[in-house]
């Protein structure tokens, strides 16, 4: 499965065509889609551009999305700790939430993810459990009761060398084996995108790519958008496919 993350936590300062408007979101997730994404994550974003966990600002986003792509097409968003510090804040803004996504992820290293967790499977929302390299959050992870109970998890490589992003995505992938989670996705950032794409591919795992992750593509050129992304992503899973 490919996953397109069309925004992140990123500012128009970082990249001039970021979508960050519910109209922007849809129209950059229809085209990702198009181009061979079949699930979505994003950052829904108040009117100042911040990410928000506002009950009003990603039911916005989510209906806009949700409506711009084919059914079947599962829509995800952040529930980051930058949005709302306090864990006891995260986990009420997602009982609040009136339009659901079909998942979220809950970065586990955190104060609170569980918390947060447990919220959105009261909802029925399906969890993607963010576990970043050289957090500790794998240990965390496997000690969890829910660890049994997420959607996937998110395998995150924060290492951003080229050169060493590859090795890192392999120790953080043996520190999480003895979980064994339902579903895993291998991903990576910045200058560590590409090259953790392709162990992802070759292990035959889930990833994802987008403007959140990277801002260039395989070649180190701009990318246009989020669609350029996706191509170029897809591009790798057929040569290695």
């Amino acid at each position: 499965m490919l996953q397109a993350c069309l925004n992140g936590a990123r500012t128009r300062e970082e990249c001039r065509f970021l979508p960050v408007s519910p109209d922007e979101l849809a129209e950059a997730a229809a085209r990702a889609v198009t181009a061979g994404a079949e699930d979505l994550h994003l950052h829904p974003k108040d009117a100042d551009g911040r990410d928000s966990l506002e009950p009003r600002v990603v039911a916005e986003a989510v209906t806009a999305v949700r409506l711009a792509v084919p059914p079947g097409v599962r829509i995800g968003v952040t529930t980051g700790a930058w949005a709302a510090p306090d864990p006891g804040r995260r986990a009420e803004l997602v009982r609040s939430w009136t339009v659901l996504p079909d998942h979220a992820s809950v970065n586990w290293h955190e104060e609170g993810a569980e918390r947060v967790a447990e919220a959105l499977l009261g909802h029925g929302v399906g969890v993607e459990a963010g576990v970043f390299s050289g957090t500790g959050a794998a240990d965390r992870f496997r000690a969890s009761p829910l660890s049994g109970r997420v959607l996937r998890v998110l395998a995150e490589v924060t290492d951003t060398d080229p050169a060493t992003a590859g090795g890192t995505a392999v120790a953080l992938l043996e520190e999480l084996a003895p979980t064994r989670p339902p579903a895993l996705l291998l991903h990576g950032e910045e200058g560590g995108a590409w090259p953790v794409l392709r162990v992802a591919v070759r292990l035959g795992l889930d990833t994802r790519i987008g403007l959140e992750d990277v801002l260039v593509l395989p070649d180190g050129s701009p990318a246009a958008d989020n669609a350029a992304l996706v191509r170029a992503a897809r591009t790798i899973l057929t040569r290695t496919g």
